[in-house]
């Protein structure tokens, strides 16, 4: 599995907005400026994140985005799975109907496992934790790379 572009953006984008929790909304191009991603990029990862309850948009002079929820009750997976989808290594494990094989198929068994320990791990890391770990790493600054 590899995690493309907009689940790794997304991330960046919520890490921001949690690490300006309480600041009111932050500005799209402050945030891109922050994170080294374009802001036109940025807009395409709001619908989601929006309609799936994570982040809330203020329209006017003083608008942005900001958190719909404190940032250690929004985990990765949160994220993810908005962005991505399901954490799935091969198709038959959400769908074992494409598979001819999916109900004998012990790799499938495996890859299911395996999903279902990365889905624990996202799980189990909150924004907060993001927040907390990078502060740790470059204290004082909004950089997430």
């Amino acid at each position: 599995m590899r995690l493309s572009t907009r689940g790794r953006y997304g991330v960046r984008f919520m890490f921001d907005l949690a690490s300006h929790y309480g600041e009111g909304p932050i500005f799209l191009k402050d945030i891109a400026q922050r994170q080294g991603i374009s802001e036109k990029y940025l807009w395409h990862l709001v619908p989601p994140l929006k309609s799936a309850g994570l982040i809330t948009t203020v329209r006017g002079a003083k608008g942005g985005y900001y958190l719909s929820r404190p940032p250690q009750s929004i985990n990765l997976m949160d994220v993810v799975r908005t962005l991505e989808g399901p954490i799935c290594f091969v198709d038959c494990v959400e769908n074992p109907s494409c598979c001819d094989r999916a109900e004998v198929c012990i790799s499938r068994e495996v890859w299911g496992e395996a999903s279902q320990k990365v889905g624990e791990i996202l799980m189990g890391i909150t924004l907060e934790n993001l927040v907390q770990r990078q502060r740790t790493k470059v204290p004082d600054t909004g950089m997430f790379i």
